[in-house]
């Protein structure tokens, strides 16, 4: 098991809130650590949000608990219908991811002794409400100073790994190298990446920039980063239709294998090669290499496929081959290329823009 920012960044932010609890001599400083823990988040955006809507819920929460309280004094029972009452007036403001500490900000209210007068219930609400913000204020601290996230770091890297594992089960499964058991469970585990890679792009769209300069740059990558995604799923599909048809690609016309086998030894090159392109590694249009010449178009390709299926009609009875396969291996083959020009083209209007920010790669294997 690997360690961490996020945990790391918890752990901090629990120590942060007792210290700060204490040094302020706010009883019960486990309730701070125990709101850190709720109030920490994978990015400083989501942080600040967070902390705001934090703050609505736990004044919700102290308001029900200081109201039920007062009119029917403090008893489970009551801490019990102040709880439903919270829920449904978070639920009904749509506050639903500070539902869980606004229901603690009830509890340690709740939870104290029984107090006659209500100027001392009401001071020891307030102290109570107080330690728990204290937990939520030192969370939003730490995510903020304490080894801010680079999701776009992490996002490049992870891209490029998943895809490098793609590409070589791909070129395993072109040439019938691979054994099944292990290519099955190796698209399903592949699958999983991809689910992942979903997320932390989601992260880095949230990541906030602050001058007009920096956030067009910004939407131009979130435009290349959504396209790698896309393209590295293609390829993932491409696998995953040479695995399905396995069986029928071994009895393929050997024309049609070695066909299928040198276009995707040069599209999972071309894949390489932008990769390089993005990060400034590769010059800017170089786009071909030696052989490319002589490297089939996709309308030859579907003429060439066209061709093979009257030939097919012809011959009755032979069924040696389904052209019905050799169809949904060659569409996803074509799809595959298609993004990847597209993802090319947007790599190099990006760097004739912003080659001054170009990414490095020399944190790619802090893949967190």
């Amino acid at each position: 098991m690997k360690l961490g920012a996020r945990i790391l960044k918890t752990g901090v932010a629990i120590v942060f809130a007792f210290y700060l609890a204490e040094w302020l001599h706010l009883p019960s400083p486990i309730f701070a650590g125990i709101a850190a823990i709720f109030a920490i988040q994978p990015s400083i955006y989501r942080s600040y949000k967070t902390i705001i809507e934090q703050i609505q819920g736990n004044v919700i929460g102290a308001v029900s608990a200081v109201v039920f309280a007062s009119i029917f004094g403090v008893e489970p029972v009551v801490a019990g219908f102040a709880v439903i009452v919270t829920l449904l007036i978070m639920m009904k403001l749509k506050l639903t991811s500070s539902v869980s500490l606004a229901l603690v900000t009830v509890i340690v209210i709740m939870e104290g002794q029984k107090i006659e007068a209500f100027d001392e219930f009401l001071l020891f609400a307030v102290i109570r409400f107080t330690t728990v913000m204290i937990g939520v204020l030192a969370a939003f601290i730490v995510n903020l100073v304490f080894l801010p996230p680079k999701y776009e770091t992490r996002l490049f890297a992870s891209t490029k790994y998943l895809q490098d594992d793609i590409t070589r089960w791909i070129r395993l499964a072109v040439r019938q190298a691979s054994e099944h058991t292990s290519t099955k469970q190796s698209v399903r585990t592949l699958r999983d990446h991809q689910k992942k890679l979903d997320q932390i792009y989601a992260l880095y769209k949230e990541e906030r920039t602050y001058t007009k300069k920096a956030l067009f740059a910004k939407k131009r990558k979130l435009v290349i980063y959504r396209q790698m995604l896309i393209t590295t799923n293609k390829s993932l599909e491409t696998l995953n239709r040479l695995f399905i048809h396995e069986n029928e690609l071994a009895n393929m016309p050997e024309r049609f294998h070695i066909m299928i086998q040198e276009r995707l030894d040069f599209l999972s090159t071309y894949h390489e090669q932008l990769f390089l392109k993005y990060t400034g590694k590769l010059k800017s249009h170089h786009t071909t290499w030696i052989g490319q010449d002589e490297f089939l178009q996709r309308n030859e390709i579907m003429d060439i496929f066209a061709d093979y299926v009257i030939e097919q009609h012809e011959r009755e009875g032979d069924e040696e081959f389904s052209s019905y396969h050799l169809l949904h291996i060659l569409s996803r083959i074509l799809d595959y290329e298609e993004n990847l020009e597209h993802l090319d083209t947007l790599i190099t209007a990006y760097q004739a823009y912003h080659s001054s920010e170009l990414l490095t790669e020399r944190d790619e294997d802090n893949i967190l």
